[in-house]
């Protein structure tokens, strides 16, 4: 089984800017090429920061109303600050939270999750900047066709990695969900072979239908039952 990577979905080149580029010119990047956000990054090309529209918003927020209708905005210290920055080393988020090119598509939207972030500066061992991944990026994985999923579940999966006999298992696929139905030969394959269908990208629900010949999960073989189990959107 191989899963896409960041290295796979991440874009690149790169808009970035340097420490010392201004409000106007980040504003003028991001207005020109379509972007939210662009790396900050040092001399030798390493990431320190990530300056977003939201950055550049404070300053327009922290102006007083010309009609003195709003009420007075009375921010942090730290949000004062960034209102007060002409420059991306002062408008900027860091240390910057990056990925590894060979990072799964799973880690890197861990990483998002965690720390509630929208993209990812990708960086190499030496930490320069080599790309960057969003969450548009990373929802590519469920683009991917309904028959690449059902030849990856039926060949790489049961197949090869489970070594089931071709056929012992059935693999329909519609709109990312995965129905499996069959016979496997112990109760213990059941869970495993639902965890890693899964597991395959694109993958968007699995249920399954499974016999099996033995029971070895309890002290008295079984007759053959059958377990349904379900991957919540």
């Amino acid at each position: 089984m191989r899963h896409r990577t960041v290295d796979d979905l991440m874009t690149t080149p790169v808009i970035r800017v340097r420490q010392e580029t201004g409000f106007k010119e980040i504003a003028k990047l991001l207005a020109e090429y379509g972007i939210t956000a662009v790396p900050v990054v040092d001399d030798d090309e390493r990431v320190v920061g990530v300056v977003s529209e939201a950055d550049l918003l404070r300053k327009e927020a922290a102006q007083l109303d010309p009609a003195a209708l709003l009420p007075v905005l009375r921010p942090r210290p730290a949000d004062r600050a960034k209102a007060q920055a002409t420059t991306a080393e002062g408008l900027m988020n860091g240390p910057a939270v990056t990925a590894r090119p060979q990072w799964t598509a799973v880690e890197a939207a861990q990483v998002m999750e965690r720390h509630h972030v929208k993209r990812l500066p990708v960086v190499d061992e030496a930490d320069r900047l080599v790309g960057l991944v969003s969450r548009a990026d990373l929802l590519r994985v469920f683009l991917r066709g309904d028959s690449a999923i059902r030849e990856e579940i039926a060949g790489e999966v049961l197949v090869h990695t489970l070594d089931l006999a071709p056929g012992a298992v059935t693999v329909h696929v519609v709109d990312g969900r995965v129905s499996l139905k069959g016979t496997v030969e112990r109760k213990s394959l059941v869970p495993v072979v639902v965890r890693l269908c899964q597991g395959v990208d694109g993958v968007v629900d699995v249920s399954a239908e499974l016999h099996h010949h033995l029971d070895d999960t309890s002290a008295a073989p079984g007759t053959g039952t059958s377990r349904r189990a379900g991957l919540a959107t």
